[in-house]
């Protein structure tokens, strides 16, 4: 199994020893893998963190790919179009095509897929 190396920072929690600088709030993603399933019921202290590391680098990753579709367009705004038109050509974004798709969900009942639900009673 690969371990996390001493200057990722993961494991041993950034600056501040055990919780260290995270972008994202930790109690929202323990609340969040609570939520996952009825079979999660104990979350270790160190599951949110790596998380937290994983979310950041999903975003980052997400928003260099967007940033360049926004840029060959020629424009310095970075807008939901760009969002899908980097999730449509990167293989491993798949998973969020039909949260981006160009179509305006006509037809389509929230109803039917609980996370995208979940994301509307978010919003």
């Amino acid at each position: 199994m690969r371990q996390a190396g001493t200057y990722s920072g993961i494991l041993s929690g950034g600056i501040s020893g055990r919780t260290g600088p995270h972008l994202l709030p930790l109690a929202r993603i323990k609340k969040i893998m609570k939520k996952s399933g009825d079979d999660v019921k104990m979350i270790s202290g160190e599951a949110p963190i790596v998380f937290s590391k994983a979310c950041e680098l999903f975003i980052e990753e997400l928003t260099q790919r967007s940033w360049m579709v926004t840029m060959q367009g020629k424009r310095r705004t970075l807008n939901k179009e760009d969002v899908a038109s980097a999730v449509a050509a990167t293989d491993i974004f798949d998973f969020l095509l039909n949260l981006v798709s160009e179509s305006d969900r006509s037809g389509v009942d929230a109803t039917d897929h609980p996370l995208e639900m979940d994301a509307l009673i978010r919003s």
